[in-house]
């Protein structure tokens, strides 16, 4: 089965269409959890509003579940608010 890495990388193939920076350097993925079969994922979008929130949950689910597991949870979460780090401030030039 595949490992937490394993699947942090393979969301690192999930990008935002509208800025094109994977989910993962976006600061979006607040855990990930993997317990045999079983991956648990609490993130977060860039606004509640987001219009591409429910195709990144989507492709993020199927991008993991191409690692073999045999259930994949995502909780989406507003809590803390996503806040862009200083870092990333940086990589989107703001």
């Amino acid at each position: 089965m595949a490992t937490k890495e394993e699947v942090i990388n393979a969301l690192r193939t999930v990008n935002d269409p509208e800025i094109m920076i994977d989910i993962v350097t976006l600061e979006l993925i607040y855990n990930v959890d993997v317990k045999g079969n079983i991956a648990n994922i609490k993130m977060t979008l860039t606004s509640p509003m987001c219009p591409y929130g429910p195709m990144l949950i989507e492709e993020a689910r199927a991008k993991i579940m191409e690692l073999g597991f045999k259930e994949v949870n995502i909780e989406v979460t507003f809590d803390p608010p996503w806040q862009p780090s200083e870092e990333l401030r940086a990589i989107l030039g703001v």
